[in-house]
Formats: structure tokens, C-alpha cells, sequence
């Protein structure tokens, strides 16, 4: 049963569309459990019915046809139940409703199990037999399991495919893909597929635009690859025995043989594009020797494989700047880099689609710094479906749209006009200060990490930095970074800024921040081997990355440090050992400079209970709110399958900002606020309204900031706090705040909240 199950899940997750999932389902499971019916039915909730949409013993003509509302028939009661219904004679059951266009007369043994993928009832899996029996818990079991497996790839193929439409040309709910919120705003366009390096697994489907062109490409490529394998084999050839010597013209007779280039060339010929039909030919091979029963046989098909990816690095390479891009691209890809979205022209990239990566990755945070919305983390995208299909983005609530229905574009549209509409209205406060009505200023900073953001931080309004993340110049290298290369970035950046100040956090790597030249392989990494943890563990980095700090900081004085991931007292300490080590071999070298005020991060929990104990070695505080969060509630930030439990407004997270900063007004300690919540509209009043010093967020959310500042008083925001505290579920705190935007004349602003 086991090997039967991942074989289902295999050939699901490899299907080309829902249609042929559906149908690789039906028939397996039917073939694993022996019955004489395997169905699928669809949840239609815009209609509320279910919809036959695949089945292997049923009346084929009754697929996209038969329907069932959610509370008639068996299937129904297995959707309101959401759990196994097992009867021996479904057709004596009470709830039992035939349906005679399906042909399901003879069959009598019923069993019905829901299909749920993260709490959404996506349809019902069904088992039937024409004698009198109740199934087997064994069988029960495994359908059970089937189903909980495919859930994920049932949606994964909804979502990339589009709205399914059934037979009679009726579209079933269309859906969308769940990710993490990477930058803010609204995009409507077409998707291109960022062309993967050398991966076979990630080659999107796309049509031939010349099938002679691309067939002459593909043969060269293939000359190519031939000619360095006997170069090489030559090379070789001293230094290796002769049976692996004979690898080489193995893999050169594979690449003269008549099947592998005779099948990619018919592909090609039929349409697609070179890279796809190299993908869908290597497959087939590769699994010829993977069904077989010999291990060495099977381990042919990694070489197979291998081959492949030398033939198609060959082909990018031939490749590289021929592409033509839409007019309004989305740009979408498995893991983006920074190269591949440098690749389109920047008047045309209106948007961003990620399937791994952060809110907090290189990628979310340049699209920050461009103004682009961007989904990061869209674990149920199947890319290779996608190319050249329209798409919506909303980085709001982090979730795409794949060919949207006129109604959801219709929607889209409106709110990217808002969104038009606000930038215009808030541009026109870019000189004004960010002042209560009743007179209380609240100082905006900017949060940033790229030389290239420096332009348009400075443009936002923003009266300094409030945290610049020193990170990435150590991410985008083969290396760590001299002292010299880090003292020219931190110096370009404080004159770029100066007089203003600029708050510069220490190196901040591990959890989902990992340097490719140093990699740290953790369970989990978020309580691991990250921040402070990892600087005070490597000296050598730490002091290099202070003294650049201090020498970059001798001609203007406007540096502030800031220490990341303070869990305990005596790593404060050791930190400012550190700092003075390194101030006093500049001064003895004949390095004017002088030391700058030091702060901490609050993101552990811990820190919050011992803010006094902080403040009294420091000279400001800063609420790092995005880690502060998850780890008050238990949240992977990152992980789509629990980002709906991710929320700043939690009562416990307003409840730990208050303690903070209570703390810090006994004891006179400047606080501020760094995380995405302080960038975020429902919880700016609150903010406001606990007597934080400063607020720093992304350059492109400054302006918004700066209208809600300037329309609610900080007397209303004390009430607002007080009303929120009361509370126990963040759905109610946010849906308060929503209403006093609303009422504000903000409600275009409330989505950006959410």
C-alpha cells in the first residue's frame, strides 16, 4: 500500500494539469484498493455543491455534470461531517440520492472521505463495490491517508491550472495560491517564468515560436555537450581506471543514440520549446531505469538526468538575452535572484511571485525598496504550468490569483486605482512632519540594507534610518567581506544620510538569512545558531565588521550600532567588550573615532522581561516586532501553512510592546519600533499610543504612515490601546482599527493592513 501511495503522489505532483491529476488518481487508487469505482468530486462553494469532476467506473459523459448540493447525498454528508462515511448498501443509507446519469446502479459497498488542505474542504474521495460490505479499517485507513496526501497536490494543480470549468462550460470557484506577504500593493499581468539554471524539474511549459530554430538548437546544444564529454574523457584518462573511463563514451553514445534526441526532436516538432521537450524526454527515460528492479540499473537514471541538465545549461547559455517580456510582467520562478529579476526591463516588472523565499529574503526586501508587490513562499505554485497566463498579486495578503476571473479582475482593478489615488494623495505630505492633530510628532525612519534604496529613502521623507540591515553585503558574496569593502558600503551610506542618523544592526545571519560560502545546517534554525549568537562566536567576523563600522563613522558621527537577537544580559556585555577592543586598537593605530550609542533589538521574549536589566547597559531600545511575533506566538513567519496565525495585533504582542516600553519611559530609554508593524496602518495608533520615540519601516510605506499619524490624535489613540488590550482575538482588534481608519477617511489604507 505504502509503495502504491507514493507512487499516486508521484504522478500527481508531475501531471501537467488538474484534469490529468484527477484522472492519475481515480485510476490508481482504484487499481491499489481493488474496487470497482474510484471518484472524484469537486467543492463548488460558489454554487454549494459538489461536482463529479473525475471518476474510473462511473459513466465517463456524467464528469462535470453531476452535481450535488452540500447537504444532499452521501458525498454531502461526508462534507458536513469532514470525515470517512463507510456503508455496506449506500442505497439503503437515509441519505442516499441517486444519481442515474453516473451509472452507479449495481454498486452498493460506498465509501466517501473528505479532501482537506489547510482546513478547506477542497472535494470528496470516493471508493465503491458492487457487493454488500462495509470496508475494512485497514482500507479505510489507507483511503484516509490518500487523500490527506493528494489534498496538497489536488490544490496545487487547482491553483496553477486556473478556475476548473466543468463539461457544460460552468467554472468552479476559482481559488488562489496561499504564500507569505513579501511587499506590498496590487499587480495585474502576465506571468513569465524566470528561466531556471540547469534544472529540469523547473522548465516551464511554453510554445515553440520556431520549431526549425528551436530544433537547430537544441542539436548544437547537444554537439556541444558531446564534444566536452570527450574532451574530458580525454582529460581524464591518465587519472581514472578504465571501467570509469568508459562513463564518458557511455554518455556520448546516450547523446548519439536515435531515442533521446529522435524523442526531443519529435516534441519540438509538435510544438514546444526545446528546454520543455529535452524536460518531458529525460523524464521518460529516466523513469524506464527507475522501474526496474536492479539498484545499479536504477541508478542509470540520475545519469540520465545529468545529461539532461548538461544539455539544457547549454541551451540558457545559448539563450541569454534573446527574451522578449510582457508588457506588465509578473515575474515567477522557483527560488528568484537578484540576477533574474535584473533581467527585465525595469518599466515593465509589475510584479513579483516566489515559490520559496521570506519576507525577510534579499528578493521581498528589494521589491520593498522598488515598489513592486511580491508573494514569497507560494508552496502550492507549480511553475512550469504558468508561462504566459495572466495573474494577479496581492502582496497584501500574500496570495496570487492564476487566471483570474473577470470578477477578480474587476476587483483588483478597483483597489490598484486606490492604491493610485492614495500615492497621489500622500505625496503632497513628503515635506510635512508626521504630527498628531494634537500636536505630538512622531519621528519616521526608514528601514533598509542596499546602497540602491538610498535614493528613494531619502525621497520617502524619512528623517534617518532606523535600521540598516548589514547583512546583505555578506550575502551577495562568494566570501565574507574585507574591512575595507564594508568600511566603503557604511561610509557611503552615513555621508548618503548625514546629518541624520543611521541605526546599523550588526551582522544578522541564520534562521531563513544564510550565507551561501558558510552554510549552517540547524532543525530549526529560528531558535539556533542566529544574530549575536553567531557574531560573538566568530570574533574575527565581529571586530572586522565593528572596526568598518567605527573608521566609516570618523567623518560624520551620525552611526548608531545595534545588537540583533538579544536573548540574554551577557551577551550585551560581551558585544560592548568587543566595541571598545575595537575602538581602542583604531585610536592605537592612529584611527580617530569615536564610539557611537549602542542599542538592542527586543525580538526575544526573554529580552522583554529583562528590558530593565537592558537599560541600564545601553543607550536606546528597538522592538524588532517580526520576530517578536512569531516567537510570542509560536508562528514560522515564513511558513505558509501557519501564516494566518501570524498577526502583530495579537493581544499578546500588544501587551509585550506595552511592557517594553513602559520600561523604557522609567527608566529614560529611547524606544523605537523596526518591524513590519510599525510600517502597518491598523497598528500605527496603537503604536502611537504606547509612547514609542520612532517608527521605521520601508521607504514605500512612509507616506501612508505619515497620513494616518497626521489624522488620528494621540488622546483617540490612547482610548483605541486601552479598547484593544480588553480584547482576546486579534480579528477583533484589527476589525476596530479597520472601522477607525474607515471612519478616518483611510479605508482605502485598511486592505494594507491585513
Amino acid at each position: 500500500m505504502l509503495h502504491n501511495l507514493r507512487r499516486v503522489i508521484q504522478e500527481v505532483n508531475a501531471a501537467n494539469n488538474l484534469d490529468e491529476a484527477l484522472s492519475i488518481i481515480v485510476r490508481r487508487v482504484k487499481e491499489a484498493m481493488e474496487v470497482d469505482v474510484c471518484s472524484v468530486f469537486l467543492n463548488d462553494p460558489a454554487r454549494g455543491q459538489f461536482v463529479l469532476m473525475a471518476t474510473n467506473g462511473l459513466n465517463p459523459a456524467a464528469v462535470g455534470k453531476s452535481r450535488l448540493g452540500h447537504h444532499e447525498g452521501l458525498i454531502g454528508l461526508v462534507g458536513e461531517r469532514q470525515e470517512p462515511v463507510n456503508v455496506a448498501d449506500a442505497g439503503s443509507h437515509p441519505r442516499y440520492r441517486h444519481m442515474p446519469e453516473t451509472g452507479e446502479e449495481p454498486h452498493h459497498a460506498f465509501l466517501g472521505v473528505p479532501i482537506i488542505h489547510y482546513r478547506r474542504l477542497l472535494g470528496v474521495l470516493v471508493a465503491q463495490h458492487t457487493v454488500h460490505r462495509r470496508f475494512e479499517e485497514d482500507e479505510v485507513a489507507f483511503f484516509l491517508t490518500v487523500a490527506a496526501q493528494l489534498a496538497g497536490g489536488i490544490s496545487h494543480a487547482a491553483a496553477s491550472s486556473g478556475p476548473s470549468v466543468t463539461s457544460n462550460g460552468q467554472p468552479l470557484q476559482p481559488g488562489f495560491v496561499q504564500g507569505v506577504r513579501g511587499a506590498p500593493g496590487v499587480a495585474l499581468g502576465t506571468i513569465a517564468v524566470a528561466d531556471p539554471l540547469a534544472d529540469l524539474a523547473s522548465v516551464p511549459n511554453r510554445r515553440a515560436r520556431d520549431t526549425e530554430a528551436e530544433e537547430v538548437s537544441f542539436c548544437a546544444a547537444v554537439a556541444a555537450v558531446q564534444q566536452a564529454l570527450r574532451t574530458s574523457g580525454e582529460h581524464m584518462s591518465a587519472h581514472l581506471p578504465a571501467e570509469e573511463r568508459a562513463l564518458f563514451d557511455v554518455f556520448v553514445m546516450l547523446l548519439g543514440g536515435d531515442t533521446l534526441v529522435s524523442d526531443t526532436v519529435r516534441r519540438i516538432r509538435e510544438g514546444q520549446w526545446a528546454p520543455a521537450a529535452l524536460r518531458d524526454t529525460i523524464h521518460e527515460h529516466a523513469s524506464v531505469f527507475e522501474n526496474l528492479e536492479d539498484p545499479y540499473l536504477q541508478a542509470r537514471a540520475e545519469d540520465i538526468r545529468g545529461l539532461g541538465r548538461r544539455i539544457l545549461m547549454q541551451l540558457q547559455s545559448e539563450d541569454v538575452g534573446s527574451r522578449t517580456w510582457p508588457e506588465r510582467c509578473i515575474l515567477v520562478g522557483e527560488e528568484l535572484s537578484l540576477a533574474q529579476i535584473a533581467e527585465v526591463p525595469i518599466n515593465r516588472l509589475a510584479g513579483i511571485a516566489s515559490v520559496r523565499g521570506s519576507a525577510v529574503s534579499h528578493v521581498a526586501l528589494l521589491a520593498r525598496a522598488m515598489d513592486i508587490p511580491a508573494v514569497m513562499g507560494l508552496d502550492d505554485l507549480r511553475v512550469s504550468w504558468l508561462d504566459e497566463q495572466p495573474i494577479v498579486v496581492d502582496g497584501y495578503e500574500g496570495r496570487v490569483f492564476i487566471n483570474p476571473s473577470a470578477a477578480v479582475q474587476k476587483e483588483f482593478q478597483r483597489l490598484a486605482r486606490e492604491e493610485d489615488e492614495i500615492t497621489a494623495g500622500v505625496r503632497e505630505l513628503r515635506e510635512l512632519p508626521a504630527e498628531t492633530p494634537d500636536g505630538i510628532r512622531m519621528p519616521l525612519h526608514v528601514n533598509t540594507g542596499l546602497l540602491s534604496d538610498i535614493t528613494p529613502s531619502l525621497k520617502s521623507g524619512a528623517e534617518g534610518v532606523g535600521l540598516y540591515r548589514t547583512e546583505f553585503p555578506f550575502m551577495v558574496r562568494d566570501s565574507f567581506p574585507s574591512e575595507d569593502e564594508q568600511y566603503q558600503t557604511y561610509r557611503a551610506v552615513l555621508a548618503a544620510f548625514a546629518p541624520r542618523t543611521v541605526t546599523m544592526r550588526t551582522l544578522d545571519v541564520g534562521g531563513d538569512k544564510n550565507l551561501p560560502y558558510f552554510p549552517v545546517d540547524e532543525d530549526n534554525p529560528f531558535l539556533g545558531w542566529r544574530g549575536i549568537r553567531f557574531t560573538l562566536d566568530h570574533p574575527e567576523i565581529f571586530l572586522t565588521q565593528l572596526r568598518a563600522m567605527l573608521r566609516a563613522n570618523a567623518d560624520h558621527g551620525n552611526l548608531r550600532l545595534l545588537l540583533p537577537m538579544i536573548s540574554r544580559v551577557d551577551e550585551v556585555d560581551e558585544a560592548a567588550a568587543h566595541l571598545a577592543r575595537a575602538h581602542r586598537e583604531l585610536i592605537e593605530e592612529g584611527q580617530p573615532c569615536a564610539m557611537p550609542s549602542i542599542g538592542v533589538m527586543i525580538e526575544a521574549p526573554s529580552a522583554v522581561y529583562q528590558a530593565h536589566a537592558l537599560s541600564r547597559r545601553v543607550d536606546f531600545l528597538s522592538l524588532g516586532t517580526n520576530d517578536l511575533t512569531q516567537y510570542i506566538l509560536a508562528v514560522d513567519r515564513n511558513n505558509p501553512r501557519v501564516a494566518s496565525l501570524y498577526d502583530g495585533l495579537h493581544p499578546a504582542v500588544l501587551r509585550a510592546v506595552v511592557d517594553a516600553t513602559e520600561v523604557a519611559r522609567a527608566t529614560g530609554t529611547p524606544i523605537s519600533v523596526c518591524g513590519e508593524m510599525a510600517g502597518d496602518p491598523a497598528a500605527i495608533p496603537l503604536l502611537l499610543a504606547t509612547g514609542v520615540d520612532a517608527l521605521s519601516m520601508s521607504a514605500c510605506a512612509i507616506p501612508k504612515a505619515k497620513w494616518v499619524i497626521r489624522s488620528i490624535a494621540k488622546a483617540q489613540a490612547a482610548d483605541l490601546l486601552e479598547r484593544a488590550l480588553a480584547m482576546e482575538e486579534p480579528q477583533s482588534i484589527r476589525g476596530m482599527m479597520d472601522g477607525v481608519l474607515d471612519a478616518a477617511g483611510l479605508g482605502g489604507l485598511v486592505r494594507a493592513g491585513k
